[in-house]
């Protein structure tokens, strides 16, 4: 099968708009040429970054020989039309427009939160609504709280934004227009979920309807400062800015119009290592913790910057870097190059979003990755895509979008890699003979039982692809900790290489792809050990329990090196009083006096550019276009596409557990809030608890890589199989110390009692 990843593209059109002449493509609407052009047209309901809604008509135009007003948002321009954005007439339609939105909507300007930043606020005053002649009765439409949002439907507008990012952005489907009239209004069918995504539709909603409930009648916006950052948490470097008043962040916004934050990007924001102060005998100390170190242990929550520090400082002394996660990413992306012929994958976010079939293989994308999850949503909803997902659990948040899930047995990822590659390399005339010798003599019916994946299945994921175009596989960390991590990397690569597949390699949380590209790593620790929150002589720790403080990523400027291969900047959000790592750095030989002083010294051979720190652009073009940061020069590696045999799957037999964090691993209800719930939940199928012997309450006390859990364990109704799911995220960047294939056998005991977890005998 011979797959390629083609786009059509639409045939040049000139138009004049305003009598200013606009070259542009067929296919793109009015609105869209008039914004490329700079020229204003005024809208309420629409939104770039969805299909066009139409609700508020706002946008009417005149066109050259077409009666009446037309829609610019909907209507595609053609070659040679002559469009008037405004005169008498449309300023009239316009005006009368806001009247009637005047009156479905209370002008309580002083006490509403949207108040300063409103958009029906800023056209009441552009279209002069000085006065009303239009009433209507008040309706008892009481304010909802649906968890992390609360709805206000006295202030609704119904424009309809907020249920086109459920729908087509973030996929969870969660809002829906109950439609009656004049007393219509907008419902969470799914209340009992609480998603933080909704933050999404609290962003777009241009009123006040739809707000931050731990935002709620806090402050004015106009009293916050914006400071523009990148979200640090999934490895997604999602666009985002940091509002804040007296050294505190109030909220988390972000250029909605064109980017979208999930919800631990967009509440998550309350980690600040506060009240720290320089302690100079903790500092010393530190100094000669790293002289005497044979490791450094750490977690990829780190910046581009403080990744290229470490480098320097095992250049200079000798000592190993350890981040098992990063390591790991690293030697999966150099096995793959070998087959690619360059240092990083070929996807991006765009075109996965273009996509009209998409395969995810190794990862749980909506936990991981929330951003590529949307982007898997939006190649779903927009392109009608076929979205293929291989996995051996089934995940209920993923179920609106997945056209055919393949479950296949724990450890088998290398053979499920290999059938992958030999279904669709399957008759591709530009394979290579040796590859193509290696595919022909896979023993395919073994492969097929040991997997537990059908060859009818294959079958019908081939065939659902005919008639596609533009391709894309999602792979993710579920293959990089694997046994076989390079072998499969190589596999996956071959679809890349001969079958044109937009591949996007998830990098793992944080900056794992900034440090992978930066650091030399090593595979294990040994001897004396400096680490992130990891017992040793030393522990820097961003979270300000180690034995000296450290800056969090909201109290530092740096960059980091996004799953787009872009590197974008971050800034100061809040004051941090302590040391940071640049001046333990300076103390040590190096000599730079500001940490973005090491943004130019970034590591060209991998990709990085000369380029300094305040020279990097911090904004979207009217198209949607980012200028944020730069993109990592692809580089050419030596080919060697050889593979190895595939090797015998070892058998995960009984209770098994997942290493996944939950999606709103963040609470913006809590004083501190990094923590879902009170305490870590461990959520498995009641098939699981009857596997383990569990029962829902349990205390369970286990060991991951010598590292130790203790987890509430809960039963999951709409979980299936006898997996369950272990989040990492209360450990703190001890969780850099886990250095094993995600999935794990459990073995465990009781804390709740004494009695001891027999699921191994």
């Amino acid at each position: 099968m011979s797959v390629h990843n083609s786009i059509n593209t639409g045939k040049p059109i000139t138009v004049t708009i305003d009598g200013k002449v606009c070259k542009s493509t067929f296919g793109k609407t009015i609105l869209q040429i008039a914004r490329e052009n700079d020229i204003y047209i005024p809208t309420m309901c629409y939104l770039s970054k969805v299909q066009p809604i139409g609700s508020c008509r706002m946008c009417v135009v005149n066109v050259e020989g077409v009666d009446g007003m037309i829609l610019s948002c909907q209507e595609k321009a053609v070659d040679g039309a002559v469009i008037t954005t405004n005169n008498n007439a449309l300023f009239h339609e316009r005006q009368n427009i806001m009247k009637l939105y005047d009156v479905n909507h209370p002008l309580e300007c002083g006490v509403c939160d949207k108040s300063g930043e409103c958009d029906l606020q800023n056209k009441t005053m552009e279209f002069d609504v000085d006065t009303q002649e239009f009433t209507a009765r008040d309706q008892h439409r009481p304010v909802e709280n649906w968890g992390h949002v609360s709805y206000d439907p006295a202030l609704c507008i119904m424009c309809e934004k907020c249920v086109r990012v459920s729908t087509e952005i973030t996929g969870d489907e969660a809002l829906k227009v109950k439609f009656g009239g004049y007393g219509s209004t907008i419902i969470n069918v799914k209340q009992e979920k609480n998603y933080a995504s909704l933050g999404e539709a609290a962003a777009v909603c241009p009123v006040g309807a739809l707000v931050s409930t731990a935002f709620k009648y806090t402050s004015n916006a106009w009293e916050l400062t914006k400071i523009p950052s990148a979200c640090p948490h999934c490895g997604g470097g999602c666009q985002m800015y940091y509002e804040v008043k007296r050294d505190r962040i109030y909220r988390v916004t972000n250029e909605c119009e064109f980017s979208t934050l999930c919800g631990a990007g967009r509440f998550g924001f309350d980690y600040a290592n506060e009240g720290v102060s320089k302690d100079a005998a903790a500092f010393n100390a530190a100094v000669e913790a790293f002289k005497d170190a044979d490791s450094v242990v750490f977690a990829p929550q780190i910046s581009n910057e403080e990744a290229m520090i470490l480098q320097k400082l095992k250049e200079k002394y000798g000592f190993k870097l350890v981040s098992h996660e990063a390591r790991a990413y690293q030697k999966f992306m150099a096995a793959y190059s070998t087959v690619t012929g360059k240092h990083l994958y070929n996807g991006d976010l765009k075109t996965l979003s273009d996509s009209q079939a998409v395969i995810v293989l190794g990862t749980r994308i909506n936990n991981d990755s929330p951003t590529v999850k949307y982007h898997i949503n939006m190649a779903s909803k927009w392109q009608r895509a076929r979205v293929i997902y291989m996995h051996p659990m089934e995940d209920s948040e993923m179920q609106n979008i997945v056209t055919q899930f393949i479950k296949y047995e724990v450890g088998s990822e290398e053979g499920v890699a290999a059938l992958l590659a030999h279904t669709l390399l399957e008759g591709n005339g530009d394979v290579t003979k040796t590859l193509r010798e290696y595919l022909d003599d896979l023993d395919i019916g073994n492969l097929s039982a040991e997997c537990n994946v059908g060859e009818e299945e294959l079958d019908a994921l081939k065939k659902s692809l005919l008639k596609k175009r533009g391709f894309s596989l999602v792979v993710g960390s579920d293959l990089y900790m694997h046994p076989r991590a390079e072998q499969i990397a190589k596999l996956v690569a071959l679809l890349e290489t001969y079958a044109g597949f937009n591949v996007i390699c998830v990098p793992p949380a944080g900056n794992a792809m900034g440090v992978s590209l930066i650091c030399e790593l090593d595979d294990s620790a040994e001897g004396k050990t400096v680490g992130y929150n990891v017992k040793g002589d030393f522990t820097l720790s961003a979270l300000g329990d180690g034995d000296l403080d450290m800056p969090a990523l909201n109290q530092q400027e740096g960059t980091l090196t996004t799953v787009d291969k872009r590197v974008v900047p971050m800034h100061v959000a809040l004051s941090y009083g302590g040391y940071v790592l640049n001046d333990i750095a300076n103390a040590l030989g190096l000599h730079a006096k500001y940490t973005i002083d090491y943004t130019p010294m970034l590591p060209v051979q991998k990709g990085f550019k000369e380029t300094a720190f305040d020279a990097l652009d911090e904004y979207f073009d009217a198209t949607g276009t980012e200028h944020r940061g730069y993109l990592l020069a692809s580089q050419k590696v030596p080919v060697k596409r050889t593979l190895d045999e595939i090797e015998e799957i070892e058998a995960f037999d009984g209770a098994v557990i997942y290493r996944c964090d939950p999606v709103e691993q963040f609470s913006p209800f809590t004083a501190k809030s990094t923590l879902l719930k009170d305490e870590p939940v461990m959520f498995g199928s009641t098939q699981f608890a009857a596997a383990a012997k569990l029962q829902d309450g349990d205390t369970i006390t286990f060991e991951i890589d010598g590292i130790s859990f203790e987890r509430l364990f809960k039963i999951d109704t709409e979980m299936k199989g006898t997996i369950a799911l272990n989040p990492t995220f209360d450990m703190g960047l001890s969780a850099s110390l886990l250095s094993s294939y995600r999935f794990s056998r459990l073995v465990f005991r009781k804390t709740n009692n004494e009695n001891i977890g027999n699921n191994d005998e």
